[in-house]
């Protein structure tokens, strides 16, 4: 299987997308004025106190307090807040945490009110991002992610991915930690350390540690306040997913590009060549065909093989997902023969589904009635493998009674959502569009403007091919009159993803130009 990662970078926002064999998987979208990502650690102010939920509302400057629950404090939760008011007191000496005595765990089943108090501050992380109208969710047990390990400040356990079956593996990994790592700290070794060397390991987890030390030297009282910060969604993703199966990681941005090689050649050298640079003037999405894949995938509507198709609900306390047979149902084969067939085509671009929405909580699946138990079996062991490759954590229940199945799956950031039905470009809904013969003069209209308003910027038109081919038609054709006639180098660029009459106006950076 060839795995292909597309980046495609605007001033708004960077989108990630991840192929498997040219199909889309997954697609993360990172605006670049957002705030919050998981993972980011905090110097955060508790703002009330919620003894009935046995939970706190903490300010950690977003505009809706992010809420803590007391089962996220973690066991050595007065070691970190004693830590963390060490920090804050000037007069105090700071000492590593290897230093330091631990406090006793604090009372699994005790309550919030007895440790926490308004007005306090506290070191939290984030462990889900905003979503809908709800603030951040956080947590104070506090963990630094690297690409093989996982340190955990306030505690000593050593923990092994259980993707590393080897028990052999295990054993030397576990030695291994167990004579590298400074006291007071846990290590949690990821899938991808499995066969790597002391030496790497131990490199990374200096650094990881120096990386925790580092964000109290200028600590100071002044709650909310960014910590320590996570990577961006790119290097993060590229740290998360990179393995020897990926072939090429695209980027149109050269700043990006740069920044990923950089950060690539620090933790996985022999990759370095495989992140390549995209300057070509088509845009990146549909050089790779991912407009159309996207506007196919996304809808409420999603076809699947040989006329059978779902149905895709949000609700909001589930989604539901109902498959559906199409024409498959006037075939002349048997009915359960059908079933069985349309549903494992189903619950393969159902896994498929939930990783590229990104889709999480409770997944109600109302799959083809089939009566043999077999048959019942086969699906549920099929959707287990379909859902091996998928990072998020997830629970598959057996298909009930009534012939549904249920999966919970972690959510930790909003649910990627994306308008495939459009509003018409050429009427903007209203159902009337503006004489076809005024339309030449509307659009250098809007040229005009936009090469004033940019003066000193080179001005790119993208319109439908077939406009691109009447405005550049010709020796004298009616582009090059503009350049004629307003003195300025104008570009127009072809997209197969503009309607018939759509244009747009962008800058020589490709940012929009609003008109």
């Amino acid at each position: 299987m060839s795995k292909e990662i597309v980046i495609n970078s605007s001033s708004s926002e960077v989108v990630i997308a991840l192929l498997e064999d040219k199909n889309l998987v997954e697609l993360n979208k990172e605006k670049t004025s957002t705030n919050f990502t998981v993972g980011d650690i905090y110097l955060g102010k508790v703002k009330k106190i919620m003894p009935g939920l046995n939970a706190a509302f903490v300010d950690v400057g977003y505009e809706k307090d992010a809420f803590l629950h007391y089962l996220d404090l973690g066991h050595q939760f007065k070691s970190l807040d004693k830590f963390v008011k060490n920090s804050l007191d000037p007069r105090l000496k700071r000492l590593p945490i290897s230093k330091i005595q631990l406090e006793p765990d604090i009372d699994k089943n005790g309550k919030i009110q007895n440790v926490l108090k308004e007005g306090q501050s506290i070191l939290v992380q984030v462990a889900k991002e905003p979503i809908s109208t709800k603030g951040p969710r956080l947590a104070s047990e506090i963990s630094i992610a690297g690409r093989n390990l996982v340190l955990i400040p306030f505690s000593d356990k050593i923990s092994i991915s259980q993707k590393i079956r080897d028990i052999a593996e295990r054993d030397r990994l576990r030695k291994l930690l167990q004579s590298i790592k400074p006291k007071n700290y846990g290590v949690i070794v990821r899938t991808v350390a499995e066969t790597k060397r002391v030496a790497d390991l131990d490199t990374e987890l200096r650094e990881l540690v120096l990386k925790w030390e580092e964000a109290f030297i200028n600590l100071k009282n002044k709650p909310p306040k960014l910590v320590l910060g996570e990577l961006n969604r790119t290097t993060a993703i590229l740290r998360d997913m990179l393995s020897s199966e990926f072939n090429n990681v695209y980027i149109n941005d050269p700043i990006l590009f740069k920044e990923a090689r950089e950060y690539i050649k620090s933790i996985a050298p022999d990759k370095e060549k495989i992140i390549k640079y995209f300057n070509k003037s088509q845009p990146i999405f549909e050089h790779f065909g991912l407009e159309k894949q996207i506007k196919a995938l996304f809808g409420k509507t999603v076809a699947i093989q040989k006329g059978a198709y779902l149905v895709i609900d949000h609700t909001e306390a589930l989604h539901v997902i109902d498959v559906n047979s199409g024409n498959r149902s006037q075939s002349e084969s048997n009915q359960e023969e059908n079933a069985i067939d349309v549903n494992l085509v189903a619950a393969q671009e159902i896994a498929r589904q939930l990783r590229l929405r990104d889709m999480g909580g409770i997944i109600v699946i109302d799959f083809i009635d089939m009566h043999d138990n077999e048959n019942k079996q086969k699906l549920f062991d099929k959707m287990k493998e379909f859902m091996i490759i998928d990072r998020a954590k997830h629970h598959i229940l057996p298909l009930s009674k009534f012939g549904l199945m249920q999966i919970t799956r972690q959510r930790v950031r909003p649910e990627m959502n994306i308008q495939t039905v459009e509003r018409c470009p050429s009427c903007n809904g209203t159902g009337e569009v503006t004489p076809t013969v005024l339309f030449v003069e509307e659009l250098e209209n809007h040229v005009r403007w936009s090469l004033r308003k940019h003066k000193n910027n080179k001005v790119t038109l993208r319109v439908h091919p077939y406009i691109a081919s009447y405005l550049t038609k010709g020796i004298f054709s009616i582009l090059f009159r503009w350049r004629l006639k307003h003195l300025r180098r104008l570009k127009i660029k072809q997209s197969n993803s503009n309607a018939f009459l759509e244009y747009q106006f962008y800058d020589k950076k490709g940012d929009k130009i609003f008109l």
